[in-house]
């Protein structure tokens, strides 16, 4: 066991180290981050009103400075919940409902479904429902018309599903929200957020973009290959993603925005910051997404063993990060690294403090037996603008190929590499878990049209799924 132990801190302050629990932990994401390669990995846990904070590695393989709890790294994701948390501040206030359409409030909004631009809700944006494509990563520029921008640019955007009926992962979903943020506050999106949720948490060390980070110690994104780790680049994201994944922040002020969320609506100073009723919508399942998994208002909804859990991944150029709550045990994790393989460290760690501080187990799907035709019935081809899958049958086993057709953060940057073939199985009723390769362990979905023929393949099951359409 790791004994107690300070921490120093880049402020000059100490971080005492005191707990079993948090030494166990420590010793865990200590073993995955050598076994998996990540570079620099901080994580702190919040239980009961104590923090404890750890941080390891380093920020940068080629200008290296050790990680502190202080680090800045990008959350990625997580940002989506700041933005619902600012949409159910403009509720609160009465300026904004939930049930009201786009149109409400940008009666210009287009995308190519009609019907969608038409019937598109504000709860829909927030909940992942509106089904038009969502992987669209275009750079607008830098400017404070960036977000009307890339709503212009949505009119291209066609629908992967009709409106309301599947659930999919949706970023131009709450890029939209932010620019609804924007025209109804007069403000910048960034202007916004500062005076509707930062500033009354008191959440001083947030940022966006470069300049307000570069006199801070800070990460970048680092890929894990056979001759170790290389830095990533670009380093930031386009200004139009800010709603969505732009939040550039330290472990200790996320794991205070957690207090937050563990708590009634007050802030620590006990001011009524949101209605009990507004809390408790937002942590609320609105949409089945898998088995006891749902979608609240911006936040994941898992039930283990009885207890709720609330979660939010992050992932930009390499950085990956982890924000879970338990507020029924006043419990948060937050787990960031610095690879884009830290999502192979984030879950287990998260998974482990999960257990050694609340007894909670987290179960993984298992394989179950198929016949051969059974998995005949799912081959084929399932397609999106920013991805292809491509399932089929060699030698009586299912196998998975996934093809990238776009970059990311825009259009300009090249398309990831195609990952291997890997073998697939099934793992319940029209249930599928990847089985081996780089993507182990990864889920997916067939859903069903009307008829009960497959009309889509959701590739991300227990995290973060995109929806493909099948093609044949």
């Amino acid at each position: 066991m790791r004994p107690a132990q300070l921490l120093p801190e880049e402020d000059g302050t100490w971080n005492l180290i005191m707990t079993e629990a948090f030494s166990q932990l420590c010793d865990f994401a200590e073993e995955q981050m050598d076994e998996i390669g990540v570079p620099g990995v901080a994580l702190g846990v919040l239980h009961e009103g104590e923090m404890a904070t750890a941080a390891f590695g380093v920020t940068n393989v080629d200008h290296p400075l050790e990680v502190t709890a202080k680090t800045l790294f990008q959350i990625g994701s997580i940002t989506k919940t700041f933005t619902a948390m600012a949409v159910l501040r403009l509720v609160d206030m009465g300026l904004l409902e939930l049930g009201a359409t786009i149109r409400t409030y940008l009666p210009d909004f287009k995308v190519v479904d009609e019907a969608a631009a038409t019937g598109a809700t504000i709860r829909h944006l927030l909940t992942h429902t509106a089904n038009w494509v969502g992987d669209f990563f275009i750079d607008t520029g830098a400017g404070d018309e960036a977000l009307a921008r890339y709503t212009a640019a949505m009119a291209q955007l066609e629908q992967l599903a009709p409106l309301d009926t599947v659930w999919s992962y949706n970023v131009a979903s709450f890029c939209l929200a932010g620019y609804v943020i924007e025209v109804l506050t007069g403000k910048s999106y960034r202007s916004a957020l500062q005076d509707l949720v930062l500033e009354p948490l008191g959440l001083e060390s947030v940022y966006f973009d470069a300049g307000g980070v570069i006199t801070h110690r800070f990460a970048v994104g680092h890929g894990v290959g056979k001759k170790g780790s290389a830095v990533l680049r670009p380093w930031g994201l386009p200004r139009a993603f800010d709603p969505t994944g732009g939040i550039i922040t330290d472990l200790k002020t996320l794991l205070r925005y957690a207090h937050f969320h563990l708590g009634d609506g007050k802030t620590e100073d006990g001011a009524r910051l949101l209605q009990p009723q507004l809390m408790a919508l937002m942590h609320a399942p609105q949409v089945t997404i898998w088995g006891k998994r749902a979608m609240g208002l911006s936040w994941f909804i898992d039930d283990i063993e009885g207890v709720r859990r609330l979660s939010h991944d992050g992932a930009t150029i390499g950085q990956l990060s982890l924000l879970t709550l338990v507020p029924d045990r006043d419990f948060a994790v937050a787990v960031f690294a610095n690879a884009a393989q830290g999502g192979s460290l984030t879950h287990p760690v998260t998974h482990r403090a999960l257990e050694l501080y609340l007894d909670v187990a987290t179960s993984q799907p298992r394989p179950i037996d198929a016949s051969h035709e059974q998995l005949a019935a799912y081959a084929g081809r399932y397609v999106r603008p920013y991805s292809d899958v491509e399932l089929y049958l060699e030698d009586g086993q299912l196998m998975i190929q996934v093809t990238p057709k776009q970059g990311f953060p825009n259009r300009e940057a090249p398309p990831a590499p195609a990952l291997p073939p890997m073998r697939v199985g099934l793992c319940g009723e029209d249930q599928l878990l990847v089985l081996d390769g780089p993507a182990k362990g990864l889920t997916g979905e067939f859903i069903r049209t009307a008829d009960g023929t497959i009309g889509w393949f959701r590739i991300g099951g227990l995290r973060i799924g995109r929806l493909h359409k099948r093609t044949e």
